[in-house]
Parts: structure tokens; C-alpha cells; sequence
């Protein structure tokens, strides 16, 4: 099995569409059920065997950093956008030196899941293949995908490739916001400010983007009711 031992935290957006939750906090420290939404992630990725943990900052960075400071089961490094947010993309690629070539496992704030019978990410680690993938992306089916407004937003090939779901064969999935990357996925990106879309495009189109199926139910916690649905499932009775 490979090992994947590191993971970047996307902590550094402004939330707005969490207001008035985010007036005064970052949306990683938004509480569901009775946890960050950042915490939920750590906590994920220190099962999955992941030691170090990089997180960017921008909005209300000290909260961030004061409340991370209590965590002693992983190394958290961050990587300080507070000058300029970065997107998705370049947030990366200011973090990039951290991961010294190897690949790493990012994650989206504010997505948090109910495992099935497999743990997401070991599964994913398991799936992983470094010499066929840049990028390994984790999907949600659209049924159990709450909190998800989209229509889709890939599909899979018969070898278990990403395409985009723009005219793609059924079933088509949700992103979950959870991936195992190759900095070379990032070779040549480009300066300052642009989405990660820029580089899975790319990489898309040379086959190297597979997914794996999430088993088990995604939330996506996005804004006050999402926030409030959430907690409802996961204090519903089993």
C-alpha cells in the first residue's frame, strides 16, 4: 500500500456564504455537532495514519492559529495568506515546498462524511497509484450527497478516470471536496491567485485523474441551514 502521510486543510476562505456564523470566526471553526468543522477533518486524517497537516489562513488567521495550537496528534504547519487569498490553486502552490515532492491529501473545510463500511481515506491511500494518477479524486453519490445544490460534477470511465459531468454518461457524482495529489499535478501552475480547476483540466485531459467512491453519506456544510442539517443527521437515532 502506498503511504500518504501529509494533507493540506483549506482554511483560508472568507466564509461568506456561512454569515452571520463567519461574522466573527473563521468557517473552519463553525461547531457541528459539538465540533469544528476543522477538527472534523484532523481527526480524519490523523485515523487515516496522516502526521503532518498544512493549513492556509486568511480570514480571522489568529482564531485559527490559537485554536490548532491545541492539537498534539499531528505536526500543523500553516501557510500564511493573510496578504493576499490565493484561491484554491495558488494556495496550493504556496504551500507546496511542505510536501517535499511527495503526494498529500487535500481537504476542503467545510466537508465533513459518515463513513460506510469503508473508511474514506485508508480506501483512498489503498486506491492510490503513483505511477498512473496526478490526482485521486473522492466522489459522492448524488443520493447521499446532503447539502450538495450542484447537478454533478464529474463522472467516472469504465477504467475509473475523471471526466467532467458536461456531457458525460450517467450516473454522474458529487465532489466531496477530498483528494490525494502529486505536486506534479502542479508543474508549471500559474502565479498568484487561480482555482485548482486550472490544473485538474489538464490533467484531466492527459488521463491522469482517477475517483473512488465515498462509502458512506457527504455533508456539505456551506451555509447556516446546511450547518443546521447536518447536526440533525448526525444526532439522528442510527
Amino acid at each position: 500500500m502506498s503511504n500518504v502521510a501529509a494533507a493540506m486543510i483549506m482554511g483560508a476562505g472568507l466564509g461568506t456564504r456561512m454569515r452571520p456564523l463567519t461574522d466573527h470566526q473563521p468557517k473552519p471553526l463553525v461547531m457541528v455537532d459539538g465540533k469544528t468543522l476543522i477538527d472534523h477533518s484532523i481527526d480524519r486524517l490523523v485515523a487515516a495514519g496522516v502526521n503532518r497537516i498544512v493549513v492556509n489562513l486568511h480570514y480571522k488567521a489568529q482564531m485559527l492559529r490559537d485554536h490548532l495550537s491545541n492539537r498534539r496528534d499531528a505536526q500543523i504547519v500553516f501557510s500564511d495568506e493573510t496578504e493576499q487569498l490565493l484561491d484554491t490553486g495558488g494556495g496550493v502552490v504556496k504551500a507546496m515546498p511542505h510536501f517535499s515532492g511527495a503526494p498529500f491529501f487535500i481537504i476542503n473545510s467545510d466537508s465533513i462524511w459518515v463513513e460506510g463500511t469503508s473508511a474514506a481515506l485508508p480506501a483512498m491511500i489503498a486506491a492510490w497509484d503513483e505511477g498512473r494518477m496526478d490526482g485521486l479524486l473522492l466522489l459522492a453519490q448524488m443520493k447521499t450527497a446532503l447539502g450538495y445544490e450542484g447537478t454533478g460534477d464529474f463522472a467516472l470511465t469504465a477504467d475509473k478516470n475523471i471526466v467532467r459531468a458536461l456531457g458525460a454518461v450517467p450516473p454522474l457524482y458529487a465532489y466531496p471536496g477530498v483528494q490525494i495529489v502529486h505536486p506534479r499535478m502542479f508543474e508549471g501552475a500559474p502565479a498568484g491567485a487561480f482555482s485548482t480547476n486550472v490544473m485538474w483540466d489538464r490533467a484531466i485531459a492527459a488521463g491522469r485523474v482517477s475517483g473512488t467512491l465515498l462509502d458512506g453519506v457527504w455533508i456539505h456544510v456551506g451555509t447556516p441551514q446546511a450547518r443546521d442539517e447536518a447536526e440533525a443527521y448526525l444526532r439522528a437515532p442510527a
